[in-house]
């Protein structure tokens, strides 16, 4: 899932479908995505599809999926999937306006260096009428400034409110963190360039049990 201007996820591809594709928290995320999304019969982007993993379950509902992702590694894990895949920068799609009935994407914003921009190119590409769905982790509670891994109840640090990439944080732990960085964006902020895109919000959800949610979704239409 590497969608800014460079494919920091280049390298990492066999690591990442090892060690956190198809894990407990994925399945979550993209099990909350296609609820939200729904049946469909029409064109689906999936952006920021990494290595595939949610492409599946999208055309088993019924949409032709378009996959788009920056990392060449990732697409080639993915070839074999019902699906196009296209590799490209999600803050400019090569895309006409219109051109999709919906748009979902997981588990990306944190990995996006200009996250207004790709919002507004969701905004572009989606036909009048269409669904957007997203999820992605908590800006609260899965970000720079907590630790949680392996703890009841999370441990919060010194800079919740400190905007941009974060390279190094106790909350990071050995996973994909340390190895691509978060660009980190306050709650508001996400909220915000949601707005500022022209989206319309729907829903809003904080899929999952746990007491801390991990994930933050969002329906929203054009």
């Amino acid at each position: 899932m590497s969608l800014g201007s460079s494919a920091r996820y280049d390298g990492l591809a066999a690591w990442y479908q090892e060690h956190v594709a198809g894990g407990r928290l994925h399945e979550v995320a993209h099990r909350s995505a296609l609820k939200l999304l729904g049946m469909g019969d029409g064109s689906c982007l999936d952006l920021g599809c990494g290595t595939g993993f949610g492409i599946p379950a999208l055309v088993a509902a019924g949409w032709r999926v378009v996959g788009v992702d920056l990392s060449a590694d990732q697409l080639a894990v993915a070839e074999g999937v019902d699906a196009e895949l296209v590799r490209a920068d999600a803050s400019a799609l090569p895309f006409e306006e219109n051109s999709f009935d919906a748009v979902v994407s997981v588990l990306t914003h944190t990995d996006f260096d200009n996250p207004a921009a790709v919002f507004s190119e969701v905004h572009r590409v989606l036909r009048p009428g269409g669904r957007f769905v997203y999820v992605g982790t908590h800006p609260c509670f899965v970000a720079p400034s907590v630790e949680r891994a392996g703890l009841l109840t999370p441990v919060l640090h010194p800079g919740y409110r400190v905007r941009g990439w974060w390279f190094t944080s106790p909350a990071f732990g050995e996973g994909i963190r340390p190895r691509v960085g978060v660009n980190h964006l306050p709650l508001s902020d996400f909220l915000n360039v949601v707005l500022a895109a022209g989206l319309v919000p729907l829903e809003f959800h904080e899929p999952g049990e746990d007491d801390y949610p991990y994930f933050l979704s969002l329906l929203a239409t054009k």
